[in-house]
């Protein structure tokens, strides 16, 4: 599966099968929740909050190209990526693009 954020593949003619999402929410739990609150006061990385929404874009990329498979589709253009913060501590991440099929050369 192809995927690139560009609404073209260079060289290659494409049909336009529809839009494909995946999403997911995730959150870390409570001791982690704690640690990394405390982390606000001096600064720095979040790293435990970085390391959840590397997972959760990795799951919800993987659920769109599951949708996209689904649909016959050759790769997935112009995506892109939103977040959202459900509460303290989870955030939903939503990928989205258009699944195409690749009909040709230019």
């Amino acid at each position: 599966m192809i995927l690139v954020n560009t609404d073209y593949i260079s060289g290659k003619e494409l049909e336009m099968l529809g839009l494909v999402k995946g999403s997911t929410i995730q959150s870390k739990n409570v001791g982690r929740d704690i640690t990394q609150s405390l982390k606000t006061l001096v600064g720095g990385e979040l790293k435990a909050y970085n390391e959840m929404m590397n997972e959760a874009r990795a799951l919800a990329t993987k659920r769109m190209v599951e949708e996209a498979e689904h649909l016959g589709a050759d790769a997935i253009v112009n995506i892109r990526y939103a977040s959202s913060a459900i509460m303290q501590g989870a955030a939903e991440v939503i990928a989205y693009g258009t699944a195409v099929k690749i009909v040709g050369e230019r």
